[in-house]
């Protein structure tokens, strides 16, 4: 299937998101081949804010196994949009039957995370589904040293028809390969312990993908890097571009205060230009982020707020209505998450339904 989101060709009035889609597709190539799998690509977070829909018809182009959400809701609104394959919710699984009977009306699979869920749903007759073990994130799935508890879930497996995959979640493969190796090991041993494997094994995210001799798995879940995020030492191909119009300038003299709380003060006769753009780009950025005017980087200078957000531009002619990039440009995406304290997850996953996505289609 190809993507039929075409460009927007006006731009709108103020902010929005310039999404590639032809680069995430790219992207996935690249991590296939570094994978050595098929790919089960994750769009949860509406495609970490840059489109679930949009980005999910541009993947079918690498023909993944499947795609993974976060929620029910989510792989509803791909089942609606004509997404045929299988999706995985990796929310674990909570044993009440609304919540199990919405998953099976959706044709999703679960990821069982306790005895009680796989229980539920299990008497619910429901299809497929996938187990989480725990190696270390302490977040969800049954622990891997819990001898009595990874037990009974080989004798519940015994029974259950519809055991698709079993996956864990490292905690830091960007950062730390002996910890990510000694998670492989941790789950290779409950494997060891079942009385059987499952058709699908899976462990690798993003950044696994930089870790030569690393169990691969039948599958592999890239995120960040799909969407223009480094991955530890992988650096994808840029994807997003944030931008926003000036909607006024002003000339301030010295002394001049600018924005709430007064906080910050210029101390020269000096340019304002106001950004139309302010929450969904993170307040941490006030007096702190860069931004792209007619190809200079500037400075932002006091808090964000709601709306707008003002940038610094000493004596660089500026005129309402061009255009501003805040990241995507000459200000990368991880740059400009670092310059807010957060990482590249957050800055895109924040940005507001208020900004407009548009989408270039791949060729």
């Amino acid at each position: 299937m190809r993507a039929v989101t075409k460009s927007i060709p006006e731009l709108p009035d103020r902010a929005w998101l310039d999404v590639d889609l032809a680069a995430i597709v790219r992207n996935a190539r690249r991590f296939e081949g570094l994978a050595g799998a098929p790919l089960l690509p994750m769009v949860k977070a509406d495609g970490y804010g840059l489109g679930a829909v949009a980005v999910a018809r541009a993947l079918e182009a690498v023909e993944p196994w499947g795609y993974g959400v976060a929620t029910v809701p989510e792989g509803a609104e791909l089942r609606a949009a004509g997404i045929t394959r299988p999706v995985v919710v990796f929310t674990p699984l909570v044993p009440d039957p609304g919540t199990v009977s919405a998953t099976c009306a959706a044709g999703l699979r679960p990821v069982i995370g306790d005895l009680a869920a796989l229980d539920a749903w299990i008497a619910a007759g429901g299809g497929p589904f996938h187990v989480e073990i725990d190696t270390g994130m302490s977040r969800a799935g049954f622990r891997w040293h819990d001898a009595r508890g990874i037990a009974a879930l080989r004798d519940r497996l015994a029974a259950a028809a519809g055991w698709e995959g079993i996956f864990t979640h490292f905690h830091s493969a960007d950062s730390d390969a002996r910890s990510t190796r000694e998670q492989v090991a941790r789950f290779e041993g409950v494997l060891a312990r079942l009385a059987s494997r499952p058709a699908l094994i899976h462990v690798a995210n993003s950044a696994a993908a930089q870790l030569t001799g690393l169990f691969r798995g039948d599958l592999a879940r890239p995120g960040i890097f799909l969407y223009g995020g480094k991955a530890g030492a992988l650096v994808p191909e840029r994807v997003a571009r944030l931008r926003a119009k000036v909607v006024a300038t002003r000339r301030l003299r010295r002394g001049d205060t600018v924005s709430y709380g007064a906080e910050a003060q210029v101390l020269r006769e000096t340019t304002i230009a106001t950004i139309g753009i302010g929450y969904g780009v993170p307040r941490a950025l006030g007096s702190r982020g860069l931004v792209e005017l007619n190809g200079v980087i500037v400075s932002i200078i006091g808090r964000v707020t709601m709306d707008m957000l003002m940038v610094h531009v000493l004596d660089l002619p500026v005129e309402v209505g061009e255009v501003a990039t805040l990241f995507g440009g000459l200000v990368a995406l991880d740059d400009q998450a670092a310059l807010a304290g957060t990482v590249s997850y957050e800055l895109l996953t924040l940005l507001t339904p208020r900004v407009a996505r548009r989408y270039e289609s791949p060729a």
